[in-house]
């Protein structure tokens, strides 16, 4: 069973600490655990992974069955690296573009202690890290992909800022399936069901929508919602 915070009964401990034009994100060390925390909510830590990989492995099989090879990933959130190191561990993506907007995780993935678990994903060719806004990546780049993973909230009913609200309405959703190449994958991140959300894909002209639920050591499952856009 993978460990949590309950498993240390010490205070933990900070390792940095930044303000940022989005507000206080703490890079922590819990026992054996690397926690980050954003405006004093619990983002994520390195006990587990298994919902941030099924992720991107909902992505990739939804485009396996559409006959595509070589496909282009974006993913929304470094976070502690899960997702990225699973897909960079993946040869069929051909492009791995990670979306990031806090300086701070950035810097902690590449010369700092989460380097220790993403340093050969981020060394690989295919991989790029955009520091940006995701919400504003989706509505001003002109690239396009075959697979959006979305984890930058705790959910679309519990997101980190309230700008990121827009990115799960039908206009945020809108933006997505504009950066999607016809036929690609909106894969959706987030603590806990939303039958409301899975309504919104369905509206914003996604297709096959369903929600996947990947159990967790304590709690709830979490969930990845999935739609593949229209094309």
């Amino acid at each position: 069973m993978p460990l949590t915070t309950h498993d240390f009964p010490e205070a933990p401990e900070v390792l940095d600490r930044r303000d940022g034009p989005y507000g206080e994100v703490v890079l922590r060390r819990h026992g054996t655990l690397l926690q980050i925390i954003a405006n004093g909510c619990f983002l994520m830590d390195t006990s587990d992974g298994r919902s941030e990989r099924r992720l991107i492995d909902a992505a990739a099989d939804a485009l396996a069955d559409g006959g595509r090879t070589g496909p282009h990933l974006l993913v929304g959130g470094l976070g502690v690296g899960f997702s990225l190191v699973h897909a960079a561990a993946d040869p069929r993506w051909s492009r791995i573009a990670v979306v990031e907007r806090e300086r701070a995780i950035i810097d902690w993935h590449r010369t700092g202690p989460l380097a220790a678990l993403t340093a050969d994903a981020l060394a690989d060719p295919r991989t790029e890290i955009v520091e940006a806004d995701l919400v504003e990546y989706v509505n001003e780049t002109s690239d396009t992909y075959d697979a959006l993973c979305l984890d930058i909230d705790n959910g679309p009913g519990w997101t980190v800022t309230e700008g990121n609200d827009g990115l799960y309405a039908p206009s945020g959703l809108a933006g997505c399936a504009r950066l999607l190449r016809p036929g690609g994958v909106l894969a959706v991140w987030s603590a806990q069901p939303s039958p409301e959300f899975e309504e919104t894909l369905r509206n914003a002209g996604f297709q096959q929508v369903r929600t996947e639920e990947i159990p967790v050591a304590r709690g709830v499952p979490d969930v990845v919602h999935i739609g593949v856009g229209p094309g």
